[in-house]
């Protein structure tokens, strides 16, 4: 959402494109864990964009005006997601179903 973006009210994951090459910006919500960032995955893991991290091996997230390199990027299921946000977290609506997350680690 090229508005979103723009706004620069919500956090934002930068991509390369795995088939383009190009650089895509996602505004999304990004929960800060131990050593990362979980993203509710609210399409699945057929989106876009998670193929073109999990393609990559990562991307960077832009955040209250800080860029953060994230790498190894992987899928996660709703247990184990929830194992590692804060219980103040609030969790998506019943009936999305979402059941996938990714699971990012900040670069040192």
């Amino acid at each position: 959402n090229p508005a979103e973006v723009r706004r620069g009210t919500r956090p934002v994951l930068s991509h390369i494109g795995r088939v383009s090459g190009e650089l895509f910006s996602t505004p999304l919500d990004a929960h800060q864990v131990t050593g990362g960032y979980i993203f509710i995955l609210v399409y699945g893991s057929g989106s876009d964009w998670v193929k073109n991290i999990l393609a990559s091996g990562g991307a960077t997230l832009k955040v209250d005006g800080q860029e953060i390199a994230l790498s190894d990027p992987r899928v996660i299921l709703t247990d184990e997601a929830w194992k590692h946000l804060d219980p103040k977290t609030t969790p998506p609506p019943a009936m999305l179903k979402i059941t996938e997350y990714l699971h990012m680690d900040t670069v040192a």
